[in-house]
This record gives C-alpha cells, structure tokens and sequence, in this order.
C-alpha cells in the first residue's frame, strides 16, 4: 500500500502544477503526463503491479489487464497519445496550438476518471 500511497502522493502534486494557471503550457502538459503515469501506477500498486517507467505502461497494462478490464485499451491509449503525439509539442516543438493543451486536459482527464474508478 505504500507505494500506492507514494504514487498517489506524485499524482496530487503534479496535478496542482498542470491546473495552475501561472504555469506555462509547456510545464502544464508535462506535469499532465506525469500526474497520469503516477496515477496508473497507483492502479497498478493496488494489484501489487509496479510498472517501473512510463515506456512499459502498455506492456504492463496488457499484461495485467484485471487493473483495467474492458477499459485497458483505453487508458494505454489515451496515455500513449498523450506521451507521444501531444506532449512533444510542448516539451520538444514549437508548433502547437490551444486545441492541443486542451487535448491534453481531455486525455488525462479521460485516464483521471477511470483511474478513479479502480481505486475506489
């Protein structure tokens, strides 16, 4: 339950940083990345699962497809579009839009709430 309770720790913290407006949108995506990496692992703990580093969070989610069910795909996914396709564009690019850091938002905020159905 500890590590549960220290991923759970991350998440609360990167998620005020990604919702503080004085924030740049390239802070805020990030800390929207990593608020959800630490929020699957906590879904993971829950089922004694540590994923290790956020490559392996469709491999593990695969795998261990009892921390999600029939919504597995569906976060791996959602992450996977977050952590490859929008998230470059703030960290790495200079082209990106307002629709962009509101797909952000949606995406981890898709992952939040069936994160938050596992842990209940």
């Amino acid at each position: 339950m500890s590590q549960m309770r220290g991923h759970l720790d991350h998440y609360e913290r990167f998620r005020a940083d990604a919702y503080r407006e004085e924030n740049s949108q390239e802070i805020r995506v990030e800390a929207l990345f990593l608020a959800s990496y630490h929020l699957i692992e906590a879904c993971a703990a829950k089922f004694g699962i540590h994923i290790t580093k956020h490559q392996k969070v469709r491999e593990e989610l695969e795998v261990n497809e009892g921390i999600f069910g029939s919504r597995t795909e569906e976060v791996w996914s959602a992450f996977q579009e977050l952590e490859n396709r929008v998230r470059p564009r703030f960290v790495y690019g200079t082209k990106r839009t307002q629709a962009d850091f509101q797909k952000a938002v949606r995406l981890f905020e898709a992952m939040e709430k069936l994160s938050k159905e596992v842990l209940q």
